[in-house]
């Protein structure tokens, strides 16, 4: 119950920062009613119901009234009719994510206002993007903690009952949660590729998927040295990157984007070197060895 606790008081602050502050702010600045809308859903009502009605009866109940009435099943049972308001978020989040996009590269405004927020401390050097995948990654977590909470739980402990059909309707929720997840996980991949890359390619789109990133030698042409670089390889293209010394933020920066469409790959190309290999593309040629 302890852990239930603190991830909820730590969820409801993220809740905070994009209801209070990320769409309070954007609101403030003039940005459209229907963008605001369009990218936070329904997140007004997803805060108010944790802050107002989940966490005080989760907080009454662990800290004061645990040791005469020890359940929580009864408290998460209500959490089941207001899963429609997630479905609802879930369902919003592809669209929010390109409103994200489209007015960070159209609006200097929006992306001045996005910036500002993200480069304060509460903001834990993460995105808006980053803590929007947050509600979409809650209810799951509800799952696992009380699968976790059901394993502890003696069999003929008061809570089992209600603890397993709130679990039931959780985990239907969680269902149609998990599926806008792995589509998100691709999403929050591409996101993290996108800030090591210091925002510099747009490559935030759900069309791109990262297939595979390593470290990677480029051999000189001229004298045959080696330097490092690094690879990014999606289903449409191929980012060849240099390493940037900095302890945070931007850790590549792109030097070549080559698209898949069009490109050969020749194995072997020194052979007195192993692993090396080739990339024919119609934006530039490269002579790599991988590590």
């Amino acid at each position: 119950p302890d852990k239930l606790l603190h991830t909820e008081e730590a969820y409801i602050k993220r809740l905070h920062l994009l209801d209070q502050v990320f769409c309070t702010k954007l609101t403030e600045s003039g940005i459209p009613q229907d963008v605001i809308t369009g990218i936070f859903s329904n997140i007004s009502s997803i805060y108010c119901f944790h802050d107002k009605f989940l966490l005080p009866e989760l907080k009454t109940r662990i800290t004061g009234e645990w040791d005469s009435n020890p359940r929580i099943g009864d408290i998460l049972q209500k959490l089941a009719p207001f899963m429609k308001m997630y479905g609802e978020y879930v369902k919003n989040f592809d669209r929010a994510m390109d409103l994200v996009n489209t007015w960070n590269q159209r609006s200097s405004q929006f992306k001045s206002v996005v910036q500002n927020i993200q480069k304060q401390d509460v903001c834990g050097n993460l995105t808006l993007q980053h803590h929007m995948l947050e509600p979409v990654q809650r209810i799951p977590r509800y799952e696992m903690l009380l699968k976790d909470y059901l394993k502890k739980l003696p069999d003929e402990a008061l809570d089992r009952k209600d603890a397993e059909k709130a679990l039931e309707l959780i985990s239907t929720a969680a269902n149609h949660s998990n599926a806008a997840i792995r589509k998100m996980e691709k999403m929050h991949k591409l996101l993290e590729v996108y800030e090591r890359l210091g925002g510099e390619e747009d490559i935030v789109n759900p069309a791109n998927e990262l297939i595979k990133e390593g470290l990677i030698k480029k051999m000189s042409a001229k004298n045959g040295t080696a330097q490092d670089r690094y690879l990014y390889l999606f289903n449409n293209m191929v980012l060849y990157c240099v390493p940037k010394l900095r302890l945070m933020g931007q850790k590549f920066s792109v030097r070549e984007r080559i698209d898949i469409a069009g490109m050969e790959v020749q194995e072997n190309v020194k052979h007195n070197l192993p692993f090396t290999f080739a990339i024919i593309g119609k934006q530039r040629s490269l002579e790599l060895q991988a590590r």
